[in-house]
């Protein structure tokens, strides 16, 4: 009770202080990922208002989740070994032709391109054409069985979605998200979500009861605790994210440091997202408004629902690791490295192992985190003739002049898409077209 009461005054008085960004509601579930027991529910920001239909549970409303849902995107690729953690993904200028459907030319959140970013980084960054080409890679249709997998009930027939649907073109209810991350939480087992474990008559005598001990063997595993580990640590690598970000955010929980955490913006303002976890806890939140009127461009994934995130992820975890909610409490905060996750160098640039030995790797490197069966290459130092537009000193593109053309030496890398990234040119400025759905020679890991 004492967290649900901090919870619903933490909803109300973050949401009363947005208003001149236009945001009327917000909304709060937070689960314990082993067991599914809901621990507090926040529908609105007070049952009684009339300005936003409080007696609307916006935990079991549909809404677009904006970039929370690509943490499922990319856990699917890595699952399936299309991308590993430092595999290079083309922030450029892009469009997707797609059959039946507009041409769609996505954009970051700050309406710029990053060159090639890393998944670490482009996950933690949450820009959103890396996450795109990801899509492409994954399929919309297995994208959906995914999703529905991991418990987003509200997604069904592929044919109605598109590839913006990684960026939040589908709609999901908070309370199946909150489902979705309890898997990361939980090293891959979903737990439904449980609000009664016990019912008493006015005697005393137990009519039903469900032993969360219990509960805890009914789970359905959907992913490996590997592939858990890896999402985990890229959403709770502060430096991954510091970019778009910064370093001191309210995704940086004081006492604790190690907690995963992704926001989401949709497109229109219309919904703003923060979902956050460690083993302990599950904690996603939701700001918008009930008619879906879109707040102003002043919110964003850390000025909007993640002040409330941030109170109430850190009450929870105070009172969860000292074992409030369970005696002997034997969760952690940090991801548990499994056994077949393995720690190497790779190049900073193009994320493929240093072609060098340790005392002389041939490149500046980092440290990256892999599975032991899906380790990238070694950097060979590519470098290949390409035509070059003169005037620009950017490869060409379709319309580039002939006279302009001029073939130059260069290195080079290839992104799972196959698109070529010449390392230093000038960013593109001329969008490519990538086709989807994509050949099958195009589905292979790059690495």
């Amino acid at each position: 009770m004492d967290l649900q009461e901090f919870a619903q005054d933490a909803v109300a008085t973050e949401v009363a202080k947005l208003k001149k960004q236009k945001v009327g509601n917000g909304a709060l579930i937070a689960t314990r990922p082993k067991t599914g027991e809901i621990l507090a529910m926040v529908g609105s920001k007070d049952y009684f208002a009339e300005d936003e239909d409080g007696k609307v549970n916006v935990v079991l409303a549909q809404r677009q989740p904006g970039s929370s849902i690509k943490p499922l995107n990319y856990a699917l690729a890595i699952r399936d070994k299309k991308i590993t953690l430092s595999t290079p993904l083309a922030d450029i200028p892009t469009c997707f032709d797609v059959i039946g459907q507009p041409l769609y030319c996505p954009v970051d959140y700050d309406g710029q391109f990053h060159g090639l970013q890393q998944v670490r980084f482009a996950l933690g960054n949450s820009f959103n054409v890396p996450a795109v080409r990801v899509l492409a890679l994954n399929g919309i249709e297995n994208f959906v069985d995914f999703c529905k997998q991991m418990g987003l009930s509200t997604l069904s027939d592929p044919s109605k979605y598109g590839l913006s649907l990684t960026l939040g073109g589908g709609e999901v209810r908070p309370y199946d998200m909150a489902i979705a991350f309890g898997v990361f939480a939980n090293q891959g087992i979903r737990q439904s979500l449980i609000s009664i474990l016990k019912v008493e008559d006015w005697r005393g005598k137990v009519l039903e009861e469900t032993k969360t001990k219990d509960i805890e063997l009914t789970g359905t595993r959907i992913l490996t605790p590997e592939i858990t580990f890896l999402v985990s640590h890229i959403l709770l690598d502060n430096n991954a994210r510091s970019a778009m970000f910064g370093e001191s955010s309210y995704l940086n929980v004081s006492g604790h440091p190690e907690v995963s955490v992704k926001t989401g913006t949709t497109n229109d303002r219309r919904d703003n997202w923060t979902i956050g976890y460690t083993s302990y806890a599950v904690v996603a939140t939701w700001v918008g408004n009930n008619d879906n009127t879109p707040m102003s461009g002043a919110v964003s994934g850390v000025s909007g629902a993640s002040p409330i995130w941030n109170r109430v992820m850190k009450n929870v975890l105070n009172k969860a690791e000292e074992g409030f909610y369970e005696e002997g409490e034997d969760g952690h905060s940090w991801p548990l490295q499994p056994d077949e996750i393995v720690g190497k160098s790779v190049c900073w640039t193009s994320g493929l192992l240093p072609p060098g030995d340790e005392s002389n790797p041939g490149c500046q490197t980092r440290f990256e985190y892999f599975l032991k069966e899906a380790l990238p290459e070694k950097d060979t130092n590519l470098r290949m003739d390409i035509a070059i537009d003169k005037t620009t000193r950017e490869l060409t593109a379709a319309d580039s002049p002939p006279e302009t053309i001029e073939i130059q030496n260069h290195p080079v890398l290839y992104d799972p898409l196959k698109t070529l990234y010449c390392l230093d040119c000038p960013l593109p400025t001329k969008a490519i077209t990538i086709h989807y759905p994509l050949p099958e020679s195009d589905k292979s890991n790059s690495d």
